[in-house]
């Protein structure tokens, strides 16, 4: 097979950039080692920046987000007993949208093959060639076990930080920054109703806790928990204990009901540098990973394939190679910019059993100050819902 961008991974970032690709009448081949049916329901993440919005709406994509996505105009800190909103809108200007990553998936499938775009599921043996030289391949085994090799112009690893695109580039290539937090989230999908219209963040001495949702009837909420733990020592009693306790107010009380997933996650700060080594450009996870506490993952995926994919435009229509050349700088600085953010909201609302008491009241010290300083709220509101996109 021929094509100008061989693409490896069909999650949102893939997915987006074969879309984007192909409004520049750029084709493209995308590459899934999982099944349709997987990619298509695996919760990840579920708030979307403005600028993430905006793009989405931009490029026809947003027709079920516009109506089965929920606005939100701020969130909510909770601490010392108390709710304390950030009023993200009044701040900025601007919303975030609650829209699980697996509904972008779904629109993005649809909207691919309603394109006759090529998306291979269920593939195995993913492995990239000559991606120096100006004529990369990909060789895969398709889901009938027969060997199959594309020729392209350029790869795009897309694959997450598990994927086969990143271990591609030599170690001696990259520089690797890892920063491991001494915390999990131990994460679970709710069959309730949210208790609250906006997130919580609530920041209590038994640890961290997250009130979230993914639609009116379903709830997302996550605790704390520490990274050794297992999923087996959590029972459902222990569970709504624990999150009963940790958001516990006057006057509020969660939705309880079945729990439908539980997840355990380390909590982790991961960037390589560059994103490009040759004709391989890495998007997304695969390149960086950030704690979830700020809600960044999928959007930094976004702005990087919005970027590769005008990059990638340049090179391929009309020769030039000025963007493709600075698109790991481009996209490396939004990364840093999400990581210190994302650092800084998981420190201050998280309880290190670590740290000392001089430290617990350092971080107390500064929720108190950002809850109430308009200039730290307004920082905090204009990172959390989002930079705007070049």
């Amino acid at each position: 097979m021929r094509t100008q961008v061989a693409i490896v991974g069909a999650g949102p970032a893939g997915l987006l950039l074969s879309h984007l690709l192909w409004m520049e009448g750029i084709d493209s081949i995308v590459l899934e080692n999982r099944s349709r049916d997987y990619v298509e329901k695996r919760v990840r993440a579920g708030v979307c920046e403005d600028p993430t919005v905006k793009l989405l709406r931009e490029v026809g994509l947003a027709e079920r987000l516009d109506v089965e996505g929920m606005p939100h105009r701020g969130i909510v800190l909770r601490f010392d007993g108390e709710d304390h909103r950030i009023a993200l809108t009044d701040l900025t200007g601007r919303t975030i949208t609650v829209y699980g990553q697996q509904e972008i998936v779904k629109d993005l499938i649809a909207a691919r093959l309603k394109a006759d775009a090529q998306i291979h599921f269920e593939v195995s043996d993913v492995e990239l060639h000559d991606v120096t030289g100006d004529k990369p391949r990909v060789t895969y085994m398709d889901s009938d076990g027969v060997a199959h090799e594309i020729q392209a112009d350029v790869i795009a690893g897309c694959d997450g930080f598990h994927g086969i695109s990143r271990p591609s580039v030599p170690d001696s290539d990259l520089t690797v920054y890892d920063h491991v937090y001494p915390f999990a989230w131990l994460g679970v999908l709710v069959e309730a109703p949210p208790a609250n219209d906006e997130l919580i963040y609530a920041n209590h001495e038994n640890g961290f806790a997250l009130h979230s949702m993914r639609t009116p009837e379903v709830t997302r909420l996550y605790l704390q928990v520490d990274p050794a733990d297992s999923l087996d020592r959590w029972s459902d009693a222990r569970i709504w204990d624990e999150l009963q306790t940790r958001f516990a107010i006057d006057g509020f009380a969660l939705h309880e009901g079945p729990i439908l997933e539980r997840l355990l996650s380390p909590m982790r700060s991961f960037v390589v540098e560059p994103m490009r080594y040759g004709r391989l450009f890495l998007a997304g996870d695969s390149a960086h990973i950030v704690p979830p506490t700020g809600a960044k993952g999928m959007n930094l995926a976004v702005h990087d394939v919005l970027v590769l994919s005008r990059a990638l435009k340049a090179l391929l229509s009309e020769g030039n190679s000025d963007l493709v050349d600075s698109y790991s700088d481009t996209c490396l600085r939004r990364v840093w910019r999400a990581e210190q953010f994302s650092y800084f909201m998981t420190t201050m609302l998280h309880r290190d059993n670590h740290a000392d008491a001089f430290q617990h009241r350092l971080r107390l010290a500064q929720l108190r100050y950002t809850a109430s300083s308009s200039a730290a709220a307004t920082s905090l509101a204009e990172n959390y819902v989002g930079l705007p996109f070049p």
